[in-house]
């Protein structure tokens, strides 16, 4: 990722999640960190293997073992709090079972997976970004 790239990035998440504490730090050639503040929130990975330059963003939200957690407003409550937007809302997938959708308002924004890896539950927020959607970023 090149400084103008990070630029981009940094001013889409900004604008995506409309919070001005959204940072993007870069941290090799391919990835770079996503940060809240002082927070590291997640990682950001450049995909051009098809010739088209995109990226993912990738956050892991550990929910617990407890079997009473209801999991969509857990994951509500935490990403709302984690990005300080009231707008983010998650709702369940047509025909999936294994994943949620996640929104701003109407707008789609990414799926959330879930693992469940030697008993500890967890999702992984995905967010893909297409470099079509960095065109209108501020540079």
């Amino acid at each position: 990722m090149d400084v103008q790239e990070v630029r981009k990035l940094d001013a889409y998440l900004k604008k995506l999640f409309g919070n001005p504490n959204v940072r993007v730090v870069p941290k090799t050639y391919d990835t770079a960190e996503i940060f809240v503040g002082e927070e590291d929130v997640g990682e950001l990975n450049v995909d051009d293997e098809d010739g088209d330059r995109s990226f993912n963003f990738r956050m892991v939200i550990q929910i617990g073992s407890d079997p009473s957690i209801q999991p969509i407003p857990t994951l509500n409550a935490y990403l709302r709090r984690k990005f300080d937007n009231d707008k983010i809302r998650v709702v369940t997938r047509p025909k999936k079972t294994d994943s949620f959708e996640a929104y701003l308002g109407d707008e789609f924004i990414g799926v959330l997976f879930f693992e469940n890896e030697k008993g500890r539950k967890s999702y992984i927020f995905e967010i893909p970004i297409l470099d079509i959607d960095l065109v209108d970023a501020e540079a």
